[in-house]
């Protein structure tokens, strides 16, 4: 594929005039089997062009680990988006935001007392270095200057929004360049952030939702001439737990794209396909009171969660046509899903149970350890100590991150969230040397704003009437597999458990397509099929339900094992063939 020049009255593309239309596709929140098939409806939208992120964290998950297979086949994207004639904007971080856990910086990073992050820091160039080293060179041969389909490679991201060092940006941009990258670089700032998170030499670009010939005024303040450019034009938005579905009006959101074309500019639609947060993937925002994104990334885009066409995707493409060529074959059509019916959970474990097959206990006196000291990114932190003195108790925590679970002996005694500004809770303890156990939830970190540096665990100075414990016990709970669970048949199968429990049961497929895990009378917890982590759920809402790929399931059986933090309703779950993403107002 031809090489991208940036001249003074826009963009070329083998010295020929070249106008960008993308959208955002994030490999790493669709299922691999999924990438063709979202590819194709892209380039049948009437786009030229991709843009992803790049997750640092999930790439290198610890020191020295560098992963590109699976879902992170990095090079096998990209090689998808030029089969179909799609060129691709990489935006490698090292921050990406994007709604993602840490903004995709990696959770190892925070074992640095004081490093400071997005910065010049030698500590966080070292690193940054490292993981551009492992990243870049397998993904050369797919860059512009090498024939690839890489356009362009985004340095940094919205950091007018974060700093105004110059020399960081600059270091970056060095780092990329010795590693390979010959193609040219950009950064993106909202307009007001325009002057501040810009690199002299290195193309500005503007995001924006609306407002359309102000931003573009703003970028051209700064930047006189060269192409006019969108990198993020959003068209919808995220979803917080305990709020609502967001959505955009589709004509309201056209009318701005057509705005954005008229006026001659390049545009990255944000998003034309959000996808899923698998796992514990989410991030979070802390603008005074944390709030978890959810495990839906639907974004309210032109391709909907489950990768069918919206209305959006129609009133774009004409838009779009009325602007550049789109493609005359037929519009795609919404794939098959499949509702596979009740699921009965037969089989149980409490994890407190299980929690010597889950981890081996590291202990230290006086507090407890956090998530990344016990070098584990994802997943939950499980604590206990012994209670010498029977009577009341307060257990007082300097910080919650995120959501604790407290037993005495076993039996739940109560919650403290950090959304809810709790550190302090009474109880009783029963007898001497009563166990006192904390299941510290990590709900997602901080992914935009100052509170990028945000460990998880019990934080500070965690005491009992006081004082600290003699000694904490500390394990980490990742879930990355469940392959060290012991289940067994339920005691009673119309009543689960008390959790927090794991509760498994089989299904049979006969053809496995795309299908939806509801979870009516389920309280709080995480759900896999076959293995696969699906995600979180939470029944304060606004999802509901659970997002299934098809390439996720099996002929014949497959197995859905839930870990509920509370208590369920019922023993069993659906697999519906309709989402649930919530109500879309108060």
């Amino acid at each position: 594929m031809p090489r991208l020049e940036i001249a003074e009255d826009g963009f070329r593309l083998d010295d020929h005039p070249f106008r960008i239309i993308s959208g955002g596709l994030h490999y790493f929140r669709v299922h691999p089997g999924h990438w063709a098939d979202r590819l194709r409806k892209a380039r049948l939208l009437g786009l030229n062009t991709v843009e992803t992120y790049v997750p640092w964290n999930l790439h290198a998950p610890r020191p020295g680990v560098f992963r590109l297979d699976g879902g992170l086949d990095l090079p096998r994207f990209l090689e998808l988006a030029a089969a179909e004639g799609l060129h691709v904007l990489l935006r490698p971080g090292p921050y990406i935001c994007a709604e993602w856990e840490g903004g995709g910086l990696p959770s190892w990073l925070l074992t640095e007392e004081g490093i400071e992050l997005r910065s010049g820091d030698p500590r966080f160039l070292a690193a940054v270095d490292g993981y551009l080293a492992a990243l870049l060179p397998p993904l050369k041969p797919y860059l512009g200057d090498a024939g690839g389909p890489v356009l362009a490679v985004q340095l940094e991201n919205e950091y007018g929004a974060h700093g105004d060092d110059a020399g960081y940006l600059a270091d970056l941009a060095g780092l990329l360049r010795a590693h390979g990258v010959g193609v040219p670089l950009f950064t993106c700032d909202q307009p007001a952030d325009l002057a501040r998170g810009g690199l002299d030499g290195v193309l500005r670009t503007v995001n924006l939702g609306s407002r359309v010939a102000a931003g573009l005024d703003a970028l051209r303040t700064v930047q006189p001439t060269g192409p006019l450019m969108c990198s993020e034009f959003w068209i919808g938005w995220f979803d917080r737990w305990g709020g609502i579905h967001t959505t955009r009006d589709a004509a309201d959101a056209a009318a701005d794209l057509d705005r954005l074309l008229a006026a001659g500019a390049s545009v990255n639609i944000y998003m034309f396909h959000g996808g899923t947060n698998f796992g514990l993937t989410n991030g979070a925002n802390d603008k005074g009171t944390y709030r978890p994104t959810v495990t839906s990334y639907d974004y309210d885009a032109l391709l909907d969660e489950a990768g069918d066409p919206t209305p959006k995707y129609t009133v774009f493409r004409e838009v779009i046509a009325r602007h550049e060529p789109v493609p005359g074959e037929p519009l795609p059509a919404a794939a098959p899903k499949a509702a596979y019916g009740p699921v009965p959970l037969t089989h149980t474990a409490g994890l407190l149970d299980q929690a010597d097959a889950l981890a081996t206990p590291v202990t230290a006196a006086d507090r407890p350890l956090t998530l990344e000291e016990l070098g584990r990114p994802f997943g939950f932190v499980l604590y206990d100590t012994d209670l010498p003195t029977p009577g009341p108790a307060l257990l007082h925590a300097e910080r919650v991150h995120d959501r604790a679970q407290v037993f005495v002996d076993g039996r739940p005694v109560g919650v403290l969230e950090r959304e809810n500004h709790e550190h302090a809770l009474a109880f009783t303890v029963p007898r001497p040397g009563a166990r006192l156990t904390v299941l510290v939830e990590n709900q997602g970190r901080v992914n935009y704003g100052p509170g990028l540096y945000d460990r998880k665990g019990l934080l500070g100075r965690t005491t009992v009437n006081g004082q600290p414990p003699a000694a904490w016990r500390s394990r980490a709970l990742p879930l990355d597999t469940l392959d060290p669970l012991v289940l067994h048949p339920a005691a009673d199968p119309a009543r689960p458990p008390v959790g927090p429990a794991f509760h498994s049961g089989t299904f049979p497929v006969d053809e496995p397509a795309d299908t939806f895990l509801h979870l009516d009378g389920w309280t709080k917890g995480l759900a896999w099929i076959n293995g696969f982590p699906l995600g979180r759920y939470w029944s304060r809402g606004p999802q509901t339900a659970l997002y299934v790929p098809g390439p996720v399931l099996l002929p014949g059986t497959n197995t859905i094992t839930v870990l509920e933090l509370h208590a369920a309703a019922t023993a069993e779950v659906h697999l519906r063939a309709t989402p649930s993403l919530g109500p879309t107002e108060e």
